[in-house]
């Protein structure tokens, strides 16, 4: 009886540890918007090749580019729900209307100002990970893409004056943020869906685009891109998030290893980040776009009206007194 109660115990212990190892095992699936070969595709794949070096093969990865598993703000409820493992995209304000604090126009100035506040322990860091956190989402990196700009298919008079009305129809996000953003600056703001923004510009349902930038432009709009302002108008970044549930089947070894991993992610890509904004805009500049002169005059009295004009009707909307909170503590 004695032995028989060994021989189970011994039975039991191994296959909770066969269990462990499958679940250090599992290949996590990872989602991103862009095409294969652009800067996130490939710095991603650097990711997934390092990691498994890192954890002796133990956490595999999976990458779907070009929005595979679905439209952003899907992936992100899916990431949530621990329906996709992880993904490298910007937030959606859809599932909390809080994120639309880290899209404020003409909230940070330049790239030193942006990684004082988006780096390790930075302030508006730190605000996006507790608001990921609160739906089961855990922040694992900053991967910093570019202060946008906007595409036009067609010519466009006065582009950097914020008080002209251009009779332009461009492609907003689905949010309150650059809705208001291009109403404000003289635009028509139509709210479409990344997915269908493409072909929404090349049937002339609208003029351009505005919630993006140099690189997003080239790498998703180049054919219908004629003209390109570098007006500043918001500081992006995307986050490489792990569902909250795939984080926690990881040993605490694999967590470390995986964390190790994303923070040299970051790194690398702070490193590089600037000079990959202007070698985008002259990429746009080679396949044709025209990149429109903006004088620091014309971008500061835009971003002096929409201060002004926007920024309180977005405080209402994520919360006054919070979202006050939030930019008080932005470092110059």
């Amino acid at each position: 009886m004695k032995n028989r109660l060994m021989v189970s115990a011994l039975i039991l212990v191994a296959s909770m540890a066969l269990m462990a190892g499958s679940i250090q095992a599992k290949t996590l699936k990872i989602s991103h918007l862009r095409p294969q070969g652009t800067a996130i595709d490939t710095d991603l794949r650097w990711f997934s090749d390092t990691l498994k070096e890192a954890s002796g093969g133990k956490i595999k990865t999976k990458l779907y580019p070009a929005s595979a598993l679905g439209d952003y703000t899907i992936v992100q409820e899916r990431v949530g729900l621990g329906a996709v493992d992880m993904a490298c995209q910007p937030p959606s304000s859809a599932a909390d209307k809080r994120f639309q604090l880290v899209y404020f126009p003409y909230m940070l100035k330049n790239w030193d100002q942006a990684r004082k506040n988006y780096g390790p322990g930075a302030p508006l860091r730190k605000v996006v990970g507790e608001l990921y956190a609160e739906q089961n989402i855990h922040l694992l990196a900053v991967w910093p893409v570019y202060f946008g700009g906007i595409a036009f298919n067609t010519e466009v008079k006065n582009p950097g004056d914020p008080n002209t009305s251009k009779g332009i129809k461009l492609r907003v996000p689905p949010m309150k943020t650059f809705q208001l953003l291009a109403d404000t600056t003289g635009y028509l703001g139509t709210p479409i869906p990344f997915s269908d923004a493409f072909t929404a510009v090349q049937t002339g349902v609208v003029d351009g685009v505005i919630g993006s930038g140099a690189e997003g432009y080239y790498s998703s709009f180049r054919d219908v891109t004629k003209n390109y302002l570098p007006s500043n108008t918001h500081f992006e970044a995307w986050y490489l998030i792990i569902s909250k549930k795939s984080f926690d089947k990881l040993s605490p070894e694999g967590q470390k290893q995986l964390q190790d991993v994303a923070n040299q992610f970051e790194q690398r890509r702070w490193d590089v980040a600037e000079a990959d904004q202007a070698a985008n805009e002259k990429r746009l500049a080679d396949y044709g776009a025209t990149i429109l002169p903006i004088s620091a005059e014309e971008i500061g009295a835009t971003a002096q009206k929409v201060q002004t004009v926007v920024w309180p009707q977005i405080l209402e909307d994520v919360g006054k007194e919070w979202g006050q909170s939030v930019l008080d503590g932005i470092v110059e």
